[in-house]
Order: structure tokens, then C-alpha cells, then sequence
């Protein structure tokens, strides 16, 4: 059992797009907790967006360039993500939890990330 997967990254210009997907057995259906994290190297893994009872949520450096969603019959999450800017480079995480809410701690399943590079 492979609890999640992630796809869709790539290199891409600044103002460029890519849409992430994650796909497992973890996936969450429903209103359950459902996130896109990110990392670079040598930094903390921080929170882009999340998904769960509250509805959806998203870091303040998003500024309204990326979205969040849900497919629960393709079992897929999503992160569409536009006007991408170099400081969007990183490896990007999709985590999930068995809680409506989700934690501000670690996440119970996480994939092994897709690298997006953004070049300027």
C-alpha cells in the first residue's frame, strides 16, 4: 500500500502553471483533512493549503495563485497553482489525517513530494 503519491511537478517559467495532483490509499474523501505542504532544502516544511471541515484554506504567500481541490470519485487532490514565481521552488507534499480538522502538528500519512522549479 502506497498511502500517497504526488505528481504534476516540473520546471516551468515564472508566470507559468502546474497542476499537482496526489493520489493513495490515504487519500481522504469528504471533508476530511486533506493538505499541500511544501519544502526547500535547509528550511522548514510549511503549510500552501489545506482542506478539511472548515472548508479550504491557504498560506498568505498564495495571494490568490493557487487552488485547492477535491475529486472524491477520482479519490485525487489537487493543487492548481498559477503566476508561479521562483520563490515557489521546492518540493511539494500532499499529507493527509483521519481528524475533520486538521492538525497543527504532523500529519498521520504524507507522500514523498514532486519538485517544482521555477525559473526566472
Amino acid at each position: 500500500q502506497v498511502p500517497l503519491v504526488e505528481s504534476g511537478g516540473g520546471s516551468v517559467q515564472a508566470g507559468g502553471s502546474l497542476r499537482l495532483s496526489c493520489v493513495g490509499d490515504a487519500y481522504m474523501p469528504s471533508v476530511y483533512c486533506m493538505a499541500w505542504f511544501r519544502q526547500v532544502p535547509g528550511k522548514e516544511r510549511e503549510e500552501v493549503a489545506r482542506f478539511d471541515r472548515d472548508g479550504t484554506r491557504y498560506a498568505d504567500f498564495v495571494n490568490g495563485r493557487f487552488t485547492i481541490s477535491k475529486d472524491n470519485a477520482k479519490k485525487t487532490l489537487y493543487l492548481e497553482m498559477n503566476s508561479l514565481k521562483p520563490e515557489d521552488t521546492a518540493m511539494y507534499y500532499c499529507a493527509s489525517d483521519v481528524k475533520l480538522f486538521c492538525p497543527s502538528g504532523p500529519y498521520k500519512y504524507s507522500g514523498q513530494g514532486t519538485q517544482v522549479t521555477v525559473s526566472s
